[in-house]
Protein backbone atom coordinates (compact mmCIF):
# COMPACT_ATOMS: atom_id res chain seq x y z
CA UNK A 1 0.00 0.00 0.00
CA UNK A 2 1.54 3.35 -0.86
CA UNK A 3 1.73 6.81 0.43
CA UNK A 4 0.88 9.40 -2.64
CA UNK A 5 0.43 13.10 -1.66
CA UNK A 6 -1.70 14.86 -4.17
CA UNK A 7 -1.60 18.23 -4.87
CA UNK A 8 -4.04 20.97 -6.75
CA UNK A 9 -3.68 24.19 -7.54
CA UNK A 10 -6.61 27.16 -7.52
CA UNK A 11 -7.62 26.10 -11.16
CA UNK A 12 -7.88 22.21 -10.01
CA UNK A 13 -10.21 23.74 -6.87
CA UNK A 14 -11.90 26.93 -8.93
CA UNK A 15 -15.30 25.98 -8.23
CA UNK A 16 -17.59 23.11 -6.22
CA UNK A 17 -17.62 20.77 -9.67
CA UNK A 18 -13.75 21.25 -9.92
CA UNK A 19 -13.63 20.19 -6.27
CA UNK A 20 -16.44 17.46 -6.87
CA UNK A 21 -14.14 16.23 -9.86
CA UNK A 22 -10.85 16.28 -7.39
CA UNK A 23 -12.90 14.38 -4.96
CA UNK A 24 -13.70 11.57 -7.54
CA UNK A 25 -10.42 10.87 -8.39
CA UNK A 26 -8.89 11.13 -5.04
CA UNK A 27 -11.66 8.46 -4.69
CA UNK A 28 -10.81 6.53 -6.96
CA UNK A 29 -7.10 6.55 -6.28
CA UNK A 30 -8.15 5.27 -1.82
CA UNK A 31 -10.37 2.25 -3.84
CA UNK A 32 -7.61 1.36 -5.61
CA UNK A 33 -5.47 0.73 -2.05
CA UNK A 34 -3.64 3.61 -2.21
CA UNK A 35 -3.19 5.96 1.18
CA UNK A 36 -3.65 9.21 -0.03
CA UNK A 37 -2.74 12.95 1.60
CA UNK A 38 -4.14 15.61 -0.55
CA UNK A 39 -2.65 19.36 -0.26
CA UNK A 40 -5.01 21.61 -2.13
CA UNK A 41 -4.73 25.91 -2.77
CA UNK A 42 -6.99 28.16 -2.41
CA UNK A 43 -9.71 28.88 -5.32
CA UNK A 44 -8.61 30.44 -8.02
CA UNK A 45 -8.35 34.37 -7.72
CA UNK A 46 -9.43 34.13 -3.78
CA UNK A 47 -5.96 34.67 -2.56
CA UNK A 48 -5.68 37.93 -4.71
CA UNK A 49 -9.14 38.87 -3.05
CA UNK A 50 -8.27 38.35 0.40
CA UNK A 51 -5.27 40.71 0.10
CA UNK A 52 -6.80 43.19 -2.00
CA UNK A 53 -9.37 43.63 0.98
CA UNK A 54 -6.42 44.12 3.38
CA UNK A 55 -5.38 46.75 0.96
CA UNK A 56 -8.59 48.82 0.91
CA UNK A 57 -8.23 49.38 4.11
CA UNK A 58 -3.66 49.73 4.51
CA UNK A 59 -1.73 50.61 1.77
CA UNK A 60 1.00 48.76 3.56
CA UNK A 61 -0.77 45.93 6.06
CA UNK A 62 1.04 44.71 8.56
CA UNK A 63 2.66 41.24 7.10
CA UNK A 64 1.63 39.67 9.81
CA UNK A 65 -2.09 40.11 9.83
CA UNK A 66 -1.86 39.31 5.90
CA UNK A 67 -0.83 35.88 6.64
CA UNK A 68 -3.67 35.59 8.92
CA UNK A 69 -6.53 36.75 5.96
CA UNK A 70 -4.37 35.02 3.32
CA UNK A 71 -4.02 31.49 4.80
CA UNK A 72 -8.21 31.60 5.57
CA UNK A 73 -8.27 31.19 1.47
CA UNK A 74 -6.62 27.11 1.81
CA UNK A 75 -8.66 26.23 5.02
CA UNK A 76 -12.01 26.88 2.35
CA UNK A 77 -10.65 24.61 -0.03
CA UNK A 78 -9.83 21.78 2.30
CA UNK A 79 -12.76 21.95 4.45
CA UNK A 80 -14.68 21.94 0.77
CA UNK A 81 -12.91 18.82 -0.21
CA UNK A 82 -13.18 16.59 2.93
CA UNK A 83 -17.14 16.93 2.70
CA UNK A 84 -16.72 16.32 -1.25
CA UNK A 85 -14.64 13.41 -0.27
CA UNK A 86 -17.37 12.18 2.80
CA UNK A 87 -19.72 12.08 0.05
CA UNK A 88 -18.20 9.95 -2.49
CA UNK A 89 -17.65 7.72 0.61
CA UNK A 90 -14.36 8.44 1.87
CA UNK A 91 -13.60 8.33 5.02
CA UNK A 92 -11.64 12.06 5.41
CA UNK A 93 -11.08 14.96 7.61
CA UNK A 94 -9.18 18.26 7.10
CA UNK A 95 -6.15 20.28 8.68
CA UNK A 96 -5.00 23.76 9.09
CA UNK A 97 -1.22 23.91 8.58
CA UNK A 98 -0.94 24.71 12.69
CA UNK A 99 -2.65 21.52 13.35
CA UNK A 100 -0.43 19.13 11.64
CA UNK A 101 2.07 21.44 13.05
CA UNK A 102 4.10 22.35 9.82
CA UNK A 103 6.61 24.65 11.75
CA UNK A 104 7.87 27.17 9.79
CA UNK A 105 10.54 30.37 10.77
CA UNK A 106 8.64 33.72 11.56
CA UNK A 107 8.91 35.57 7.87
CA UNK A 108 6.05 36.69 7.21
CA UNK A 109 4.35 36.14 3.68
CA UNK A 110 7.83 34.48 3.09
CA UNK A 111 7.87 31.34 5.71
CA UNK A 112 10.21 28.60 5.49
CA UNK A 113 9.45 25.35 6.67
CA UNK A 114 11.68 24.02 9.60
CA UNK A 115 9.64 20.76 10.06
CA UNK A 116 6.25 18.73 9.97
CA UNK A 117 5.31 16.79 12.50
CA UNK A 118 3.69 13.39 10.64
CA UNK A 119 2.35 11.53 14.00
CA UNK A 120 -1.19 12.77 13.51
CA UNK A 121 -1.24 12.30 9.20
CA UNK A 122 -0.10 8.74 9.49
CA UNK A 123 -2.22 7.58 12.81
CA UNK A 124 -5.09 8.82 10.37
CA UNK A 125 -3.97 7.32 7.04
CA UNK A 126 -3.45 4.26 9.02
CA UNK A 127 -7.31 4.23 10.07
CA UNK A 128 -8.11 4.51 6.62
CA UNK A 129 -8.77 8.26 5.90
CA UNK A 130 -8.14 10.58 3.40
CA UNK A 131 -6.22 13.83 4.86
CA UNK A 132 -6.13 16.93 3.24
CA UNK A 133 -4.24 19.45 4.90
CA UNK A 134 -3.68 23.00 3.55
CA UNK A 135 -1.36 24.04 1.62
CA UNK A 136 0.96 27.15 1.24
CA UNK A 137 0.82 27.75 5.25
CA UNK A 138 2.09 27.15 8.82
CA UNK A 139 2.52 28.26 12.07
CA UNK A 140 5.62 29.99 13.36
CA UNK A 141 7.51 28.74 16.64
CA UNK A 142 5.31 31.82 18.82
CA UNK A 143 2.08 30.50 17.15
CA UNK A 144 1.81 32.86 14.79
CA UNK A 145 0.26 31.92 11.62
CA UNK A 146 2.90 32.36 8.86
CA UNK A 147 2.31 31.85 4.32
CA UNK A 148 5.18 30.58 2.39
CA UNK A 149 4.75 33.04 -0.40
CA UNK A 150 3.66 32.77 -3.84
CA UNK A 151 3.45 28.96 -5.06
CA UNK A 152 3.80 27.90 -1.44
CA UNK A 153 0.85 25.08 -1.81
CA UNK A 154 3.77 23.29 -4.55
CA UNK A 155 6.48 23.51 -1.37
CA UNK A 156 4.13 22.00 1.12
CA UNK A 157 2.85 18.70 -0.61
CA UNK A 158 6.69 18.09 -1.43
CA UNK A 159 7.39 19.24 2.01
CA UNK A 160 4.75 16.21 3.48
CA UNK A 161 5.35 13.82 1.05
CA UNK A 162 9.38 14.28 2.05
CA UNK A 163 7.63 14.12 5.99
CA UNK A 164 6.03 10.99 4.99
CA UNK A 165 8.60 8.89 3.09
CA UNK A 166 5.42 9.45 0.34
CA UNK A 167 5.88 6.85 -2.62
CA UNK A 168 4.72 9.84 -5.08
CA UNK A 169 3.95 13.23 -4.74
CA UNK A 170 1.70 14.15 -7.52
CA UNK A 171 1.56 17.97 -8.67
CA UNK A 172 -2.05 18.49 -10.52
CA UNK A 173 -2.32 21.47 -12.33
CA UNK A 174 -4.35 23.29 -15.37
CA UNK A 175 -1.22 22.05 -17.69
CA UNK A 176 -0.59 18.38 -18.44
CA UNK A 177 3.23 18.65 -17.68
CA UNK A 178 6.62 20.36 -18.28
CA UNK A 179 6.44 21.82 -21.68
CA UNK A 180 10.06 22.61 -23.81
CA UNK A 181 8.60 26.26 -23.49
CA UNK A 182 5.42 28.35 -22.78
CA UNK A 183 3.08 26.69 -25.92
CA UNK A 184 1.16 30.03 -25.54
CA UNK A 185 4.79 32.06 -26.57
CA UNK A 186 5.90 28.74 -28.89
CA UNK A 187 3.30 26.42 -30.65
CA UNK A 188 6.06 23.98 -31.20
CA UNK A 189 6.33 23.32 -27.72
CA UNK A 190 6.66 19.82 -26.82
CA UNK A 191 5.42 17.90 -23.23
CA UNK A 192 8.64 16.40 -21.95
CA UNK A 193 8.31 12.55 -20.64
CA UNK A 194 10.90 13.07 -17.91
CA UNK A 195 12.65 16.06 -17.01
CA UNK A 196 15.89 15.53 -14.13
CA UNK A 197 15.39 17.48 -11.09
CA UNK A 198 18.53 19.52 -11.97
CA UNK A 199 17.06 21.05 -15.25
CA UNK A 200 13.44 21.16 -13.55
CA UNK A 201 14.95 23.45 -10.58
CA UNK A 202 16.77 25.80 -13.42
CA UNK A 203 13.85 26.29 -15.46
CA UNK A 204 11.70 26.94 -11.96
CA UNK A 205 13.98 29.65 -11.04
CA UNK A 206 14.31 31.16 -14.70
CA UNK A 207 10.76 32.05 -14.95
CA UNK A 208 8.65 28.73 -15.42
CA UNK A 209 5.49 28.50 -14.28
CA UNK A 210 4.63 25.14 -13.78
CA UNK A 211 6.37 24.75 -10.70
CA UNK A 212 7.47 26.52 -7.20
CA UNK A 213 11.67 26.46 -7.12
CA UNK A 214 11.56 26.00 -3.59
CA UNK A 215 9.10 22.74 -4.17
CA UNK A 216 11.64 21.44 -6.72
CA UNK A 217 14.98 22.36 -3.76
CA UNK A 218 12.48 20.39 -1.53
CA UNK A 219 12.41 17.28 -4.16
CA UNK A 220 15.70 16.84 -5.31
CA UNK A 221 16.90 17.23 -1.54
CA UNK A 222 14.76 14.62 0.22
CA UNK A 223 15.20 12.57 -3.43
CA UNK A 224 10.89 12.85 -3.28
CA UNK A 225 9.54 10.82 -6.61
CA UNK A 226 7.17 14.02 -8.34
CA UNK A 227 4.96 13.62 -11.21
CA UNK A 228 3.78 17.14 -13.00
CA UNK A 229 0.14 16.28 -14.21
CA UNK A 230 -3.13 17.65 -15.76
CA UNK A 231 -6.15 17.58 -13.28
CA UNK A 232 -8.30 18.57 -16.07
CA UNK A 233 -9.11 14.98 -18.09
CA UNK A 234 -11.48 12.84 -16.67
CA UNK A 235 -11.31 12.24 -13.05
CA UNK A 236 -12.21 8.52 -13.93
CA UNK A 237 -9.00 7.75 -16.37
CA UNK A 238 -8.07 4.65 -15.81
CA UNK A 239 -5.15 4.52 -12.88
CA UNK A 240 -2.91 2.82 -14.90
CA UNK A 241 -2.75 5.39 -17.50
CA UNK A 242 -2.88 8.30 -15.20
CA UNK A 243 0.24 7.05 -13.36
CA UNK A 244 2.12 6.81 -16.88
CA UNK A 245 1.05 10.38 -17.89
CA UNK A 246 2.08 13.98 -17.40
CA UNK A 247 5.94 14.50 -16.64
CA UNK A 248 8.02 12.58 -14.55
CA UNK A 249 10.75 14.75 -12.79
CA UNK A 250 13.67 12.46 -12.19
CA UNK A 251 17.12 12.04 -11.17
CA UNK A 252 19.88 12.56 -13.85
CA UNK A 253 21.33 8.75 -12.87
CA UNK A 254 17.61 7.52 -14.37
CA UNK A 255 18.72 5.69 -17.14
CA UNK A 256 15.23 6.40 -18.80
CA UNK A 257 16.34 10.25 -18.91
CA UNK A 258 15.98 12.14 -22.06
CA UNK A 259 19.18 12.39 -23.77
CA UNK A 260 18.81 15.83 -25.47
CA UNK A 261 21.10 18.33 -25.07
CA UNK A 262 18.98 21.13 -24.49
CA UNK A 263 15.50 20.34 -22.71
CA UNK A 264 14.09 23.24 -22.70
CA UNK A 265 13.93 27.29 -22.81
CA UNK A 266 12.80 29.67 -19.88
CA UNK A 267 12.21 32.82 -19.68
CA UNK A 268 11.26 35.56 -17.59
CA UNK A 269 9.67 38.31 -18.28
CA UNK A 270 9.69 40.34 -14.91
CA UNK A 271 12.88 41.36 -14.84
CA UNK A 272 14.80 44.65 -13.90
CA UNK A 273 18.67 45.88 -14.51
CA UNK A 274 20.39 48.44 -12.24
CA UNK A 275 23.86 49.38 -13.14
CA UNK A 276 25.99 51.77 -10.92
CA UNK A 277 28.86 53.95 -12.86
CA UNK A 278 32.10 54.50 -11.83
CA UNK A 279 32.02 52.75 -8.77
CA UNK A 280 35.29 52.67 -6.70
CA UNK A 281 36.67 49.33 -7.39
CA UNK A 282 38.08 48.36 -3.82
CA UNK A 283 37.60 44.96 -1.72
CA UNK A 284 33.97 44.69 -0.49
CA UNK A 285 32.70 46.67 -2.46
CA UNK A 286 29.83 44.40 -4.20
CA UNK A 287 28.73 43.44 -0.06
CA UNK A 288 28.42 47.62 0.51
CA UNK A 289 26.03 47.75 -2.93
CA UNK A 290 24.12 44.55 -2.48
CA UNK A 291 24.39 44.25 1.39
CA UNK A 292 21.24 46.55 1.85
CA UNK A 293 19.53 45.56 -1.14
CA UNK A 294 19.03 41.73 0.72
CA UNK A 295 18.50 43.69 3.93
CA UNK A 296 15.68 44.62 2.58
CA UNK A 297 14.98 41.15 1.10
CA UNK A 298 15.20 41.95 -2.51
CA UNK A 299 16.08 38.99 -4.31
CA UNK A 300 19.18 39.74 -6.62
CA UNK A 301 19.91 37.54 -9.82
CA UNK A 302 22.33 38.45 -12.44
CA UNK A 303 25.50 39.63 -11.33
CA UNK A 304 28.39 41.60 -13.51
CA UNK A 305 31.06 43.90 -12.54
CA UNK A 306 33.30 45.02 -15.58
CA UNK A 307 37.02 45.67 -15.41
CA UNK A 308 38.21 48.46 -13.53
CA UNK A 309 39.76 51.64 -15.32
CA UNK A 310 41.86 54.06 -12.99
CA UNK A 311 40.43 52.07 -10.25
CA UNK A 312 36.91 52.65 -11.64
CA UNK A 313 33.98 50.17 -12.72
CA UNK A 314 30.45 49.27 -13.18
CA UNK A 315 28.51 47.09 -11.58
CA UNK A 316 25.38 45.83 -13.03
CA UNK A 317 22.65 43.78 -11.62
CA UNK A 318 19.12 42.55 -12.15
CA UNK A 319 15.66 42.29 -9.83
CA UNK A 320 12.29 41.01 -9.87
CA UNK A 321 10.73 43.91 -11.63
CA UNK A 322 8.06 44.47 -8.98
CA UNK A 323 11.13 45.15 -6.46
CA UNK A 324 13.12 47.56 -8.77
CA UNK A 325 11.88 50.68 -7.65
CA UNK A 326 12.41 49.96 -4.30
CA UNK A 327 15.74 48.90 -4.89
CA UNK A 328 16.17 52.00 -7.10
CA UNK A 329 15.08 54.19 -4.51
CA UNK A 330 17.11 52.17 -1.56
CA UNK A 331 20.47 52.78 -3.68
CA UNK A 332 19.81 56.35 -5.00
CA UNK A 333 19.40 57.61 -0.57
CA UNK A 334 21.95 55.72 0.41
CA UNK A 335 24.54 53.89 -1.21
CA UNK A 336 25.26 56.06 -4.02
CA UNK A 337 26.26 58.90 -1.52
CA UNK A 338 28.04 55.96 0.56
CA UNK A 339 30.40 54.28 -1.78
CA UNK A 340 30.73 57.68 -4.37
CA UNK A 341 29.88 56.47 -7.37
CA UNK A 342 29.32 58.84 -9.70
CA UNK A 343 25.23 57.27 -11.40
CA UNK A 344 23.22 54.91 -10.92
CA UNK A 345 20.64 53.96 -14.13
CA UNK A 346 17.78 51.58 -14.44
CA UNK A 347 15.61 49.85 -16.60
CA UNK A 348 12.62 48.21 -16.26
CA UNK A 349 12.02 46.66 -19.65
CA UNK A 350 14.20 44.24 -19.73
CA UNK A 351 13.76 40.18 -19.74
CA UNK A 352 15.46 36.90 -19.29
CA UNK A 353 15.60 34.11 -21.79
CA UNK A 354 17.61 31.03 -20.92
CA UNK A 355 18.61 27.71 -22.59
CA UNK A 356 18.40 24.45 -20.27
CA UNK A 357 20.14 21.06 -20.29
CA UNK A 358 22.21 18.77 -18.72
CA UNK A 359 23.22 17.17 -21.72
CA UNK A 360 25.57 20.86 -21.97
CA UNK A 361 28.10 19.11 -19.75
CA UNK A 362 29.20 16.49 -22.47
CA UNK A 363 28.53 18.68 -25.64
CA UNK A 364 30.45 21.74 -26.57
CA UNK A 365 29.12 24.69 -28.98
CA UNK A 366 25.55 25.19 -27.10
CA UNK A 367 26.84 28.76 -25.98
CA UNK A 368 28.45 29.73 -29.57
CA UNK A 369 24.93 28.35 -31.29
CA UNK A 370 22.71 30.40 -29.09
CA UNK A 371 24.24 33.95 -29.38
CA UNK A 372 24.51 32.96 -33.22
CA UNK A 373 21.08 32.68 -33.56
CA UNK A 374 20.10 35.70 -31.21
CA UNK A 375 22.43 37.97 -33.54
CA UNK A 376 21.11 36.56 -36.60
CA UNK A 377 17.63 37.46 -35.03
CA UNK A 378 19.25 41.57 -34.47
CA UNK A 379 18.88 40.76 -30.97
CA UNK A 380 21.92 42.55 -28.39
CA UNK A 381 22.98 40.70 -25.26
CA UNK A 382 22.73 42.87 -22.01
CA UNK A 383 24.27 40.34 -19.63
CA UNK A 384 25.20 36.75 -20.06
CA UNK A 385 25.05 34.19 -16.73
CA UNK A 386 26.30 30.46 -17.64
CA UNK A 387 26.12 27.58 -14.97
CA UNK A 388 27.30 23.39 -15.67
CA UNK A 389 23.67 23.01 -17.37
CA UNK A 390 22.10 26.91 -18.62
CA UNK A 391 23.12 30.10 -20.55
CA UNK A 392 20.93 32.70 -19.55
CA UNK A 393 20.89 36.02 -21.49
CA UNK A 394 19.31 39.66 -20.25
CA UNK A 395 17.72 41.20 -23.56
CA UNK A 396 15.27 43.66 -24.42
CA UNK A 397 11.63 42.87 -23.36
CA UNK A 398 10.31 43.25 -26.64
CA UNK A 399 12.84 41.04 -28.35
CA UNK A 400 11.65 38.40 -25.42
CA UNK A 401 9.24 36.07 -27.82
CA UNK A 402 11.32 36.12 -30.86
CA UNK A 403 14.38 34.92 -29.02
CA UNK A 404 12.29 32.39 -27.73
CA UNK A 405 10.76 30.80 -30.77
CA UNK A 406 14.60 31.05 -32.81
CA UNK A 407 16.42 29.43 -30.00
CA UNK A 408 13.62 26.55 -29.41
CA UNK A 409 13.85 25.83 -33.20
CA UNK A 410 17.42 26.04 -33.84
CA UNK A 411 17.87 23.71 -30.58
CA UNK A 412 14.96 21.59 -32.69
CA UNK A 413 13.06 21.16 -29.51
CA UNK A 414 10.07 20.59 -31.75
CA UNK A 415 11.29 16.83 -32.23
CA UNK A 416 10.94 14.10 -30.11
Amino acid sequence: MAIIVHKYGGTSMGSTERIQNVAKRVAKWMRAGHQIVVVPSAMSGETNRLLALAKEIAPNPSPRELDQIAATGEQVSSGLLAIALQEQGIDSISYAGWQVMVRTDSAFTKARIMEIDDSKILADLNAGKAVVITGFQGVDPDGNITTLGRGGSDTSAVAVAAALKADECLIYTDVDGVYTTDPRVCEDARRLDHITFEEMLEMASLGSKVLQIRSVEFAGKYKVKTRVLSSLTDPMIPLEQEMKSGTLITFEEDSTMEAAVISGIAFNRDEAKITIIDVPDRPGIAYQILGPIAEANIDVDMIIQNQSVDSKTDFTFTVPRAEYQKALDLLKNSVQKHIGAKEILGDAKVSKVSVVGVGMRSHVGVASKMFRTLSEEGINILMISTSEIKISVVIDEKYMELAVRALHKVFELDQK
